[in-house]
């Protein structure tokens, strides 16, 4: 799963635990506060205790002065009929209490409520006592009937619910969660080819319509920016080949003047001689620009490795090289036969930009080295010299981004483009480019 939808994924659970936690939290709160509730009811003024504090203090004769205490700091009033019905006595009973009772109305009373008073009974062998409470102070469910079954199957009918609302829960996050992915997915695949410098144009639709149009201006104007840089390199290349060109034959015509002394000679080598360098840095210009801002396919074919550095190191040495420099090619049995699916000629220019890079950093000379290994099945070419090496200056120099690639105007300038364009080849076929330290001259490892 990729990193922005794990973010996203764990996100949403994140807010599903913190649902599910509020509503534990909500439950434990209202347990807390109804049970703090409740028990506020069953204090010394509730009516199973006040009845068990003056029980013993009242019957058919009479109500204790304790037990009118009682009654009194609680605001309670009491009757006390006898088995007949008739009203015995009574302490502060309101007016509209009747002075005795039918079985009628004890059927009433047994509900209770008598005249709307919430009223309260306990029997004794010679009557009953009766305690009233002032109205709207206590409310009292009426009994209803329930089978057994019924009753044993009220958990069940519990679990079952909240198992729904949990499946009901999981179903609206995995919904909420494809659609919000499905949404953003293409605009964050969107800036990730923008970052590899993709030009893209996303689907203006949707809740996110806004950022895609966005980051299709973004995409726009990098693009017609990159298109500005070609083009002005692609202009200036073309306009420095004619007077070079120029430069270049007057330079060899004039070396090689019957007249001219050999002072003039050398001077006319050395203008040609820089104006081949010059030709190759436009060169250079003209396919990093085609590398860096992919405006070319590559035209790919599968190449036997071996073939491909046999006749690179074939023509390396029918070119003629100095007498102080050598090159020579060593192939592994098992990498024989491997193949790349690559631009040969673009393989090549790699590969001839490092040899190039022995040739110009040893002006003493040096032995190159050209080795084919297989390395996880695929092709590694290892291209190494036994010269001078490099200084840490230049090492460190290498992993600061080139001028052409910096963004910050405070990074030192470097000169030359072969490294990194060897670089941009091999990333352009999937591979890497690795320069490990050396005892001894300059090693890079193109793994494939």
């Amino acid at each position: 799963m990729r990193p922005y939808l794990k973010y996203i994924s764990k996100q949403f659970s994140r807010l599903i635990l913190l649902l599910c936690a509020l509503v534990v939290i909500n439950i434990i709160i209202f347990i807390a506060s109804f049970f703090n509730i409740v028990k506020a009811d069953y204090t010394n003024s509730s009516p199973s205790k006040v009845i068990s504090a003056i029980e013993g203090d009242c019957n058919v004769y009479g109500i204790s002065e304790s037990a009118q205490n009682t009654l009194n700091k609680f605001n309670i009033w009491a009757i006390y009929l006898d088995v007949d019905g008739n009203v015995v006595w009574n302490h502060q009973a309101p007016s509209d209490i009747a002075e005795s009772y039918s079985i009628n109305d004890m059927a009433v009373i047994s509900k209770g409520y008598l005249n709307d008073y919430p009223v309260f009974i306990h029997t004794h062998d010679d009557g009953l006592l009766l305690l009233g409470y002032p109205k709207d102070s206590y409310v009292k469910l009426q009994p209803n009937f329930f089978s057994i079954k019924a009753i044993r199957k009220l958990p069940l009918f519990f679990f079952a619910l909240l198992l729904f609302d949990l499946v009901l829960i999981i179903i609206l996050y995995l919904r909420s969660k494809n659609k919000f992915i499905s949404n953003i997915k293409p605009i964050i695949e969107g800036i990730e080819s923008l970052a590899s410098g993709q030009p893209i144009n996303l689907e203006e639709k949707g809740q996110l319509s806004e950022v895609a149009e966005s980051v299709n201006k973004a995409s726009y104007v990098i693009n017609r920016q990159n298109e500005a840089r070609v083009n002005w390199i692609s202009g200036v290349s073309h306009d420095i080949r004619t007077p070079l060109s120029l430069i270049l034959g007057y330079s060899d015509k004039i070396k090689n003047l019957p007249q001219v002394n050999d002072e003039i000679a050398k001077y006319a080598d050395i203008i040609g001689q820089n104006s081949i360098r010059i030709k190759d840095l436009v060169s250079d210009l003209n396919l990093f620009s085609m590398l860096e801002y992919n405006m070319q396919p590559l035209e790919l074919s599968y190449i036997r490795i071996s073939k491909l550095l046999r006749s690179f190191v074939a023509d390396k040495i029918n070119e003629g090289l100095e007498e102080p420099y050598s090159i020579s090619l060593d192939i592994a049995p098992s990498a024989e036969q491997l193949e790349l699916n690559c631009n040969e000629r673009l393989i090549e220019r790699a590969l001839s930009n490092l040899v190039n890079n022995s040739i110009r950093h040893n002006p003493n000379g040096c032995d190159i080295k050209i080795e084919l290994n297989s390395y996880k099945g695929k092709p590694q070419i290892i291209v190494s010299d036994n010269g001078v090496g490099v200084s840490k200056e230049f090492a460190e120099a290498q992993k600061k981004p080139h001028y052409f690639e910096a963004l910050d105007e405070r990074l030192d300038l470097r000169h030359g483009l072969g490294l990194i364009i060897v670089k941009q080849i091999i990333e352009a076929h999937g591979g890497t480019v690795n320069t490990p330290e050396v005892s001894s001259g300059y090693k890079t490892i193109l793994s494939f």
